[in-house]
This record gives C-alpha cells, sequence and structure tokens, in this order.
C-alpha cells in the first residue's frame, strides 16, 4: 500500500537557531498525535544534523533540498549523498522547479542524482511539473511524462518502487493560484498511469505522488481528498507550524 506523505520545504528560510526551534515546535505538537500520514520536513543542509536531533524519528523524517551529481571530489560547496546520509536525513528532495529553473538541473543531471541517492539509502521526492505557458498550451501531460522518462525510466521497478513523486504547477507556486480538486486528480491519475505503463499497476499503485502547489490548512483536505493525491509536498505554510500541522490533519 502507498504511504500518505506531507512534506515541508523549508527552500532558503529560518536560521539554525530559527529552525531548530520550528522543528522541536513541531515535534512537541505531533507527539500527542497519531497521524494518518508520514510527516517529513526539508531543512537547509546546515540545519540537517540539528534538526534530526530536534525530532523524534517516528514522527518526523527530515529531507535534503538538494545533493550532488558527483560522488565526492573537487566541486566546491557541493553536497553528496553521502554526506547527506550521514547527517541522519532519510530523505533528499530533487528536481525542484526552482533547482530546474535558476540552477539549470536538466532532466540528465536529475537521472544522476536519482541514481547517487538510491545507493546511499535515501528516498528521493522527485519533483516533475508544468510551467504556466506549458499548461496555457495544454502540454501538462507531455511535459511531466518526459521528465520522468528522461530522469527514472532507466530504473528497476524495485528501485522505482523507492521513490516518491511531487508534482508541481509550477505556475500555482507562490503565487497565490491553486490548481483546482479536479485538475489536481486529473494530472495525479496520469501521472500514475504513466508509471503503470512502463513498471506495471502494482509498482504504480504503491507509489505515492504528492501535490505541490501552494497547498494550504484551507484547501489541504479537499486536494487529499482525491484518490490519486497522497499528500502534499509544502512550501510557505510549512514555516509555521501550526499551519503546516493544520495541513497534517487534513488526513
Amino acid at each position: 500500500m502507498r504511504q500518505n506523505i506531507v512534506a515541508g520545504n523549508w527552500k532558503m528560510n529560518k536560521t539554525l537557531q530559527e529552525g531548530v526551534a520550528l522543528a522541536t515546535e513541531l515535534n512537541d505538537i505531533l507527539a500527542s498525535k497519531t497521524p494518518n500520514c508520514a510527516v517529513v520536513v526539508g531543512v537547509p543542509a546546515t540545519h540537517i544534523t540539528e534538526v534530526v536531533k530536534a525530532v523524534k524519528a517516528d514522527k518526523v523524517g527530515v529531507a535534503a533540498q538538494n545533493c550532488a551529481d558527483h560522488e565526492s571530489g573537487a566541486y566546491t560547496g557541493e553536497i553528496s549523498a553521502a554526506m547527506v546520509k550521514s547527517t541522519g536525513a532519510g530523505y533528499v528532495i530533487l528536481g525542484h522547479s526552482e533547482r530546474r529553473e535558476y540552477y539549470g538541473e536538466t532532466n540528465a543531471t536529475l537521472k544522476v542524482k536519482t541514481d547517487l541517492a538510491l545507493a546511499n539509502g535515501l528516498t528521493p521526492i522527485f519533483c516533475i511539473g508544468e510551467v504556466l505557458e506549458e499548461r496555457e498550451a495544454n502540454k501538462q501531460n507531455e511535459v511531466v511524462k518526459t521528465q520522468i522518462e528522461e530522469a527514472l525510466f532507466h530504473l528497476s521497478a524495485e528501485d522505482f518502487g523507492k521513490i516518491v513523486l511531487a508534482y508541481e504547477p509550477v505556475w500555482a507556486i507562490g503565487t497565490g493560484k491553486v490548481a483546482t480538486p479536479e485538475q489536481a486528480q486529473e494530472i495525479h491519475a496520469y501521472i500514475r498511469s504513466v508509471v503503470a505503463d512502463k513498471f506495471g499497476a502494482e509498482v504504480a499503485d504503491n507509489t505515492s505522488i504528492l501535490y505541490g502547489g501552494s497547498c494550504k490548512p484551507s484547501n489541504a483536505k479537499e486536494l487529499f481528498a482525491n484518490p490519486d493525491v497522497d499528500g502534499g509536498l509544502i512550501g510557505g505554510a510549512s514555516l509555521k507550524a501550526e499551519d503546516f500541522v493544520g495541513i497534517i490533519d487534513a488526513f
């Protein structure tokens, strides 16, 4: 059975001290709850080790927001998958639209990063999605299919089964726009069909597909009610414990 997941992506926010305080607050709130989903926080690389210490592993998983496309070597400023794993993190966010847009990450680059993440025992939260022009041209299906095929279809069914997909309608990130529940369900179902065509129905049925576009406590329940929406990759609303827990409670 696939897992419901609510994952926060703090992006480049919070100092170390602020991040530890937020993680501690979240952990304390969840201590008295039994969420009907896995909870993950994607934190800046400088914070990972301390956030891992601040949360109970059975309540909150920790993700890096990126890893390098090299094992090691003379790559100043980069952080390898092995380094991420050594911090105690269990997840890594790969292919976020901001990484693709601002840092030129390609499907070929992300293929290598995915392989390194899996080789080091990390669970990739792999982001896919279309920009506004592609949505307006009705090319969203073509875009997400290409992203999945070029970066992930070289994997065995067993390794693909370790991937979490996160669909980002890039036009809805930080804009206040939100795909309707019907739009979210439509493309999530399409993504699952693409996976089924390659790896079979069982793998597709067991793949968690998260929604990653301006999900808030006010709309999470309606979005998560869709049969093919298995949770969310949450940006701004993950920066306040109360808001993030409100989304977790939608399950």
